[in-house]
């Protein structure tokens, strides 16, 4: 039987973020939820307009955790076979044989997938909430480590369908990429070669060790006031008269599961409320919707702010 080699969360995350500094330069408030959802167990709605560096993001990380990627570009004529993969044929044997689609990968990098067909993002949100996908009337499981990073482009909406509540709700995170820091833009256009310092990247784990390491954050104490205080942040954003959907009960354990891998990563068997603190806006801000439809991230702060932590 094979074992896998303790390892510890702190210089995981040491090393991960020195794999990303080296290709994708994007500041910590978009790095940290990332990471942290990775460890967690969760996906990622990364938004932002193209060319700034949401597919080196995914790349990095599949090949820091030595992890299959795979990219799928949703169109509005991709079809769930596409993603999935379909039976074909095989005279030679005289039976169907499934051959499996790009979903089949670790790391699945989901582009714009505002502009596929709802029948197409369902098939997308099963394997996201079982770890698994139906074809041909069976079920067959997704491999493990199975971590879902979707785009999403706020700024075109032509060509585009919109996405449900609890398609949103699928995601563990999500975050807005910007243009980069001024220093990092200036290094690019003077040779700063990304692809380069890519095939460079060294895995510094493996996806059995992530997996333990997803079962340890699984593990991680959180006492009476870290949970009353996630209690009245939802609470607050449920009784807002701005408010039209505010946080439900899975964006609250989403939003402690969270926790647990920062207080991991972080060194800690238990989560403080900063830990909540931190993570608030890329957990619950696609979680709560105003009712004008504006966005709801400076609501979400406002709330975190107010909110007093328990004694």
């Amino acid at each position: 039987m094979a074992t896998t080699r303790s390892i510890d969360a702190s210089a995981f995350r040491a090393a991960l973020l020195q794999n990303l500094a080296r290709v994708v330069s994007l500041p910590a408030h978009v790095i940290d939820p990332v990471v942290c959802a990775v460890v967690a167990g969760g996906h990622v709605l990364l938004e932002g307009i193209p060319g700034i560096g949401k597919t080196l993001l995914a790349r990095t990380l599949a090949m820091s955790i030595d992890g299959q990627f795979r990219r799928i570009q949703f169109t509005n004529d991709l079809m769930p076979s596409d993603v999935v993969g379909t039976a074909v044929w095989r005279p030679d044997t005289g039976r169907f044989a499934f051959v499996r689609g790009p979903l089949f990968a670790n790391f699945v990098l989901a582009d714009e997938i505002n502009r596929t067909s709802p029948r197409t993002l369902s098939c997308l949100l099963e394997a996201m909430e079982n770890g698994r996908v139906s074809v041909e009337g069976r079920t067959v499981e997704l491999g493990q480590p199975f971590v879902v990073l979707a785009t999403r482009n706020p700024i075109e909406f032509q060509g585009t369908y919109p996405v449900p509540e609890a398609a949103l709700d699928r995601f563990l995170v999500r975050v807005e990429l910007d243009y980069p820091a001024p220093d990092a833009e200036l290094a690019l256009y003077m040779g700063h070669d990304a692809e380069a310092r890519l095939a460079e990247i060294q895995p510094v784990t493996t996806c059995q060790e992530l997996l333990a390491l997803r079962a340890a954050a699984a593990a991680v104490h959180v006492g009476a006031p870290a949970a009353e205080y996630a209690y009245r942040v939802v609470q607050a954003t449920r009784t807002h008269a701005e408010v039209q959907l505010g946080a439900s009960p899975r964006a609250a354990l989403a939003w402690l599961s969270l926790a647990r891998a920062r207080a991991l990563l972080d060194g800690r068997d238990y989560v403080l409320p900063d830990d909540l603190k931190v993570l608030a806006l890329p957990a619950l801000a696609h979680r709560v919707f105003l009712q004008d439809g504006g966005s709801s991230a400076p609501f979400v702060q406002a709330a975190v702010q107010a909110t007093a932590v328990p004694l």
